[in-house]
């Protein structure tokens, strides 16, 4: 894969050549695009660490999509001035700063309401509803796209066919800033989906996949799909980096871990040394045993490290990287501390965090949500397919979805897909409130 391609100024859904602004590149434009979207703004309400929790001071999707697009930034430009002889003349390493930010802004901007078990839940509503018949007339391939159904590939609908230009380019951003937010550039039914579990595209977007590779030169895979775009690895370090550390800060604070826990994790990305300095000249004058704004302050320290080991490790690969050889993401390619740690906080929040009872309630709850909206508003939407004419409920059903609700002449995939589009936009709290209505239990 060539830098020139790859850094393509060019953008999805439009023609025309594109004005340049005084102090704002292309690039930028993307990011403030996808900053000013209503997709974006509803990240606020969706879960990140526990489902509709009351501490304000637990981050949320959109806090975390705001932390991670820092680390991506300074992750991109560092890149860049490491690689800076390599860039072509209209991108510097400040651009390759802006694409990964606007990448990870959006790397979560798919996902439906109560994170990752609301994906979970989605898979197994649509399990549970091919048994009793509810995917009859969909091809094997789009029933695919909701029996593993997935936010990545939902986050590249919302960006290409649903934000301001509805089906005609969407938030019409850069290829580059596309190819860098594509982490699975292939369709549902493809090989990898069994290894990884994870896609990027749904059917009814693989042409614009396809549109996508070929203008960046993205190497195709022998099984079908792509090869990533480089700057893929770089925004992937960055979420990684940001859930590893602050999901083990959200776990304090719900009172899950304990911070010395926490410090043991970060010591070796520290150093024992630097601890010691922190520890004497602010923790014990500044703050309470139990105080997370120590974690905080060795918070910023620890992604110092990982920024660094991360950028070494994407330019000592970068020729694998380029000619779509590099075997996992960059994390497993990096210093032993770096690894180390980043592996121990993932298992910490995974066993203590995310397994905890108090979240199990929470998802039991989400999940009965979710299937009373995936109950109604399927069968309003197959009736719309199948049907010549709809019932009173059905229409009602229809019409709170607004402009963008199945209408006649739509087949049956299209009618699932746009109740797909509706629930995974909605948050947390609005899921739960248009299931109390649409069921008849009014919240007192």
């Amino acid at each position: 894969m060539q830098w020139h391609d790859l850094l393509s100024t060019e953008r999805l859904g439009k023609q025309e050549q594109e004005q340049r602004e005084p102090g704002r590149t292309p690039f930028h434009k993307d990011h403030d695009r996808i900053v000013f979207s209503n997709a974006f703004r509803r990240l606020t309400k969706k879960t990140q660490v526990h489902s509709l929790s009351h501490n304000d001071n637990v981050h949320n999707r959109l806090t975390h999509s705001l932390e991670v697009s820092c680390v991506g930034r300074s992750l991109g430009i560092q890149v860049g001035q490491a690689i800076a002889g390599q860039l072509p003349a209209h991108c510097s390493p400040y651009d390759l700063g802006a694409i990964v930010q606007s990448a990870c802004l959006a790397h979560d901007i798919g996902n439906p309401p109560f994170g990752h078990f609301g994906e979970a839940s989605i898979r197994h509503w649509f399990t549970e509803a091919r048994k009793r018949g509810l995917l009859d007339g969909l091809t094997d391939a789009q029933q695919q796209d909701f029996l593993v159904f997935e936010g990545n590939a939902q986050g590249f609908r919302v960006l290409t066919q649903l934000e301001y230009h509805y089906q005609r380019g969407g938030m019409r951003l850069t290829y580059a800033t596309l190819g860098a937010f594509l982490k699975y550039p292939w369709v549902s039914d493809h090989p990898m989906v069994a290894i990884k579990e994870k896609y990027g595209c749904n059917q009814a977007e693989q042409g614009i996949l396809q549109q996508i590779a070929a203008r960046l030169g993205l190497l195709p895979r022998a099984d079908g799909g792509y090869h990533r775009h480089p700057l893929v690895y770089l925004m992937e370090a960055a979420d990684d980096i940001c859930y590893a550390i602050l999901d083990l800060e959200d776990g304090v604070e719900l009172g899950l871990l304990r911070e010395d826990e926490v410090v043991d994790i970060l010591r070796p990305l520290v150093g024992q040394a630097k601890l010691d300095e922190l520890r004497h000249n602010t923790f014990e004058a500044a703050y309470s045993p139990n105080s997370t704004k120590k974690l905080s302050l060795l918070r910023g320290k620890a992604i110092e490290h990982l920024v660094s080991a991360v950028c070494d490790a994407f330019v000592l690969h970068h020729q694998a990287i380029l000619t779509g050889q590099l075997d996992g993401d960059l994390i497993s390619h990096c210093d032993e501390a770096t690894r180390t740690s980043v592996q121990q906080a993932k298992s910490v929040a995974r066993e203590r965090i995310f397994r905890h009872s108090a979240r199990t309630r929470s998802e039991l709850s989400a999940y009965a949500t979710l299937e009373k909206l995936l109950t109604h508003f399927i069968d309003a939407a197959r009736e719309q397919a199948l049907h010549p004419s709809i019932s009173f409920k059905s229409e009602r059903l229809l019409m709170l979805m607004g402009s963008t609700r199945p209408v006649a002449g739509d087949d049956l995939y299209t009618c699932y897909l746009k109740v797909i589009d509706f629930i995974s936009g909605m948050t947390d709290n609005y899921a739960v409130a248009t299931a109390r209505e649409i069921t008849g239990h009014f919240a007192a």
